[in-house]
C-alpha cells in the first residue's frame, strides 16, 4: 500500500473496490494460523504517536529473550523486527488509523509463509492493540464493511404487523405478530353497540402492541437507531397508528414516508422497499436488484449482446468487448494459468477438490509454471485493464438469488452485438469434468 498519501477525494467506485479487497484480506487472515504464538496484530488508533508502539517493540523485543524453545523465541523475535520495518515506513499514523499483521503463517495448503501486512482502514478506529497470538486479530472489521445507513419498516394490516430493516444490501425481519381483528359486520347473538365496540378495543390493542413493539426494536440507549423509518400497510391500519398518541415521538420524528401496500407479511415487506425507493436513496439492496434487472432486460432484448457465465464472459472481458461486468461477491471459482505454445491459457474451476479432477491433473502434467488465483481477486485488482466497469452482488435479493443459481454469479453487458461462436474444444467437454 502507498504511504503518506495526501487527504483525496476517492470516487465511490474506487471505495466500493477497496471494501471489498480488504474484506478478501480479512477473510485469508482468519484462515491463517501461526507457527506457535508467534504472529503479531498491532492496532494503532487516529492521532496516536508513532514513537510510542516503537518503544512497546523494543521492550516486547528484549521481552522475548526469556522465551525458553529456541524455535518460538526465533519466531517471535522475527515477526517483532518484521512489524518494527513496516512502522518505520510511517511518520505518522494515518487518519483514519493503522493496522499491522506480521509473522510467519501456515496456510490453508500447509505450507509455511512469512507476512508483513499493512492496512490503513477505510473507516477511523477507535482502539489499540498489541497481541502476540497463534492466530491474527481481525474483529476490529467486524461491522466496518456495514453501510451505515439503516431503515426501518413497519408493515401492518388486518392479519398483524411486521418489523424489518433494510441496511445496504441486507433486508432483515426484526420482529413479527399475527393478530385476528374482528370483521366488520356480525353474525348475530350480539348487539350492534358492543360489537362496534368490541372491534374499537381491538384495533386499539392492535395499534398499542405495534407501538410497543416499535419503541422496542427501533430504540436503543434513548434514541432510535434507523436513519429513517417507513410505515406501510392498509389504509385503516397504518392511519389509526399515525393518529395514535401511543405512537413513540422519537419514532415518530424518524417517519419519512407512509404508503399503501396490497399484501401484509413478507410480501408486503418486499413491496414497501419497492414503493419506497425514492426516499431511501443510494441504497444498495435497490441498486442490486436494478443492476440485475437490467441485465435480464438485456438478455430478452438481445441476448448478443451479453455474455454469461465464467467462461463466455471472461472470454469476452479479455477481447475488450464488455461494458459492464456483473458478479456475485461470494463467487467461488479458482483460475489456473498455464503458456501453451507461448499465448496464455486459463481454466476456471469451481470444484474445491479441483487439484484432484481429471482436467487439472491433465493439464499439471502437460504444462509446467501453472499459477492459481481466486477469479473474485483477479477481476478486483484487473477489471479495469479491459475497459469495463463492475458491478458487484449479492444472493440477498430474489434477482441476486436468481442470478447466482441460473447464470454461474457472472455475466456481462457487451459494447455491441456479437454472433457468437462455438468453441469446440468446449463442445468435446464430458459431463463429468467439474471446471468452465
Amino acid at each position: 500500500m502507498s504511504k503518506q498519501k495526501n487527504v483525496s477525494v476517492v470516487d465511490p467506485e474506487t471505495e466500493k473496490i477497496e471494501r471489498y479487497k480488504t474484506k478478501l484480506l480479512v477473510k485469508k487472515l482468519n484462515s491463517m494460523r501461526g507457527c506457535g504464538t508467534s504472529v503479531i496484530t498491532l492496532i494503532i488508533p487516529p492521532g496516536d504517536q508513532i514513537s510510542r508502539y516503537n518503544a512497546k517493540l523494543t521492550e516486547e523485543y528484549g521481552a522475548s529473550s526469556n522465551i525458553k524453545s529456541r524455535v518460538n523465541r526465533q519466531s517471535v523475535q522475527d515477526a517483532i523486527t518484521s512489524t518494527q520495518q513496516k512502522l518505520k515506513l510511517y511518520n505518522r499514523v494515518p487518519n483514519n488509523g493503522l493496522i499491522l499483521y506480521c509473522g510467519n503463517v501456515i496456510l490453508e495448503d500447509g505450507k509455511e509463509k512469512r507476512l508483513a501486512i499493512d492496512i490503513e482502514p477505510f473507516k477511523p478506529i477507535n482502539r489499540s492493540l498489541y497481541m502476540c497470538d497463534n492466530k491474527f486479530h481481525t474483529d476490529i472489521f467486524d461491522g466496518m464493511f456495514e453501510d451505515e445507513n439503516r431503515y426501518g419498516f413497519v408493515v401492518m394490516d388486518g392479519n398483524g404487523v411486521l418489523l424489518g430493516s433494510l441496511q445496504g444490501n441486507v433486508k432483515n425481519t426484526i420482529a413479527r405478530q399475527t393478530i385476528e381483528l374482528p370483521k366488520k359486520h356480525n353474525k348475530g347473538g350480539q348487539s350492534s353497540v358492543r360489537f362496534a365496540r368490541l372491534g374499537e378495543e381491538a384495533r386499539n390493542n392492535y395499534v398499542r402492541k405495534a407501538s410497543e413493539m416499535m419503541r422496542d426494536s427501533f430504540i436503543s440507549n434513548d434514541k432510535v437507531d434507523y436513519v429513517g423509518i417507513i410505515i406501510a400497510g392498509s389504509g385503516g391500519c397504518k392511519n389509526r397508528l399515525m393518529r395514535s398518541d401511543l405512537l413513540d415521538k422519537r419514532i415518530r420524528d424518524k417517519i419519512i414516508k407512509i404508503i399503501d401496500i396490497q399484501y401484509g407479511g413478507d410480501h408486503g415487506f418486499n413491496e414497501a422497499i419497492e414503493a419506497s425507493q425514492d426516499s431511501l436513496g443510494n441504497v444498495k439492496f435497490l441498486m442490486e436488484k436494478k443492476v440485475i434487472s437490467d441485465y435480464m432486460t438485456n438478455i430478452n432484448i438481445d441476448v448478443g449482446r451479453c455474455a454469461i457465465g465464467v467462461k463466455d464472459t471472461m472470454r469476452k472481458v479479455m477481447m475488450g468487448v464488455v461494458e459492464r461486468m456483473i458478479i456475485f461477491c461470494d463467487i467461488d471459482v479458482k483460475v489456473v494459468s498455464y503458456i501453451d505454445n507461448d499465448i496464455e491459457c486459463f481454466e476456471y474451476f469451481m470444484d474445491k477438490d479441483y487439484i484432484n479432477s481429471k482436467r487439472y491433473k491433465d493439464i499439471a502434467t502437460t504444462y509446467k509454471n501453472l499459477q492459481t488465483f481466486d477469479l473474485f481477486e483477479w477481476i478486483l485488482d484487473n477489471y479495469k485493464t479491459f475497459g469495463c466497469t463492475l458491478e458487484i452482488v449479492t444472493d440477498n435479493t430474489p434477482e441476486g438469488s436468481q442470478f447466482v443459481k441460473g447464470f454461474g454469479g457472472i455475466g456481462g453487458v457487451l459494447r455491441y452485438h456479437m454472433d457468437d461462436y462455438v468453441d469446440e474444444e468446449e463442445d468435446d467437454l464430458k459431463d463429468d469434468d467439474i471446471y468452465f
